[in-house]
């Protein structure tokens, strides 16, 4: 079946940043599909944003895990019939040690989730997403994985960039997925982009971040529900670009 509402799935969506773009999003009619490893979380999360008078509604779904990712697609596919916003919003940080002193696996860990996970969720939803009229991917980012930031000694992020190779690579290399995307599919009027929604106290940061979760989403609503002239291939915050 194809449904006519509007569909998004949003990974990582049981908790902050994913959790209010889900409901930034169900509030303006979409039907949200809250992604998340944790069924209890997930339930829970789904929960909450019903009572707002949303509707949506948990699929399991690991990232990191082929089967689980298919499984999601299949699900979304019989229920559905199509997807029309994915917002890769599952993002894990490690290894805050210099440089020289983070190893390969704590490395790997992190582009798990922050990288091939991406890749593996848009390769299993693409089919779908490109059976919607005007499909919208938003790659969760951050303006730690600007290589313009990491390079300039006296930015503001370069207290950061020091100490958190795993996190700010993964999220440049986010960036070129981006822009690869973007390219490929330009011409199918699917728009592809990288969002940073600036620091926010979320877990990933105990909670150290100077803005609200709210607020982090409001850049990746926006190019979710972005019109035909829409922009892709950018990387963006609410004021604007982001040096890549």
């Amino acid at each position: 079946m194809t449904t006519p509402q509007k569909t998004a799935l949003i990974t990582g969506a049981n908790k902050g940043i994913g959790k209010e773009t889900a409901r930034r999003l169900a509030a303006l009619g979409i039907t949200v599909l809250i992604g998340a490893r944790d069924a209890e979380r997930g339930e829970a999360a789904a929960e909450e944003l019903r009572a707002d008078g949303g509707d949506v509604r948990f699929v399991p779904l690991d990232v990191t895990d082929e089967t689980s990712v298919q499984a999601a697609a299949k699900h979304i596919d019989a229920t559905f019939g199509r997807l029309d916003i994915l917002v890769n919003n599952a993002g894990i940080a490690a290894g805050q040690q210099a440089p020289s002193e983070v190893s390969a696996a704590t490395v790997r860990q992190v582009y798990e989730t922050n990288v091939f996970g991406v890749v593996a969720v848009t390769h299993a939803m693409l089919p779908l997403l490109r059976r919607s009229g005007a499909a919208r991917i938003v790659n969760m980012s951050s303006e730690l994985g600007s290589l313009a930031h990491m390079a300039d000694p006296g930015s503001p992020w370069s207290a950061y960039t020091s100490i958190l190779l795993p996190y700010c690579s993964s999220k440049s290399a986010l960036n070129a997925i981006t822009v690869l995307y973007a390219n490929e599919l330009r011409a199918e009027g699917i728009l592809v982009n990288a969002v940073s929604p600036g620091y926010c106290a979320t877990d990933l940061n105990r909670h150290t971040g100077i803005r609200t979760a709210e607020e982090g989403a409001a850049v990746a609503v926006d190019l979710a529900t972005a019109g035909e002239d829409g922009p892709t291939g950018a990387f963006l915050t609410e004021d604007g670009p982001i040096p890549w």
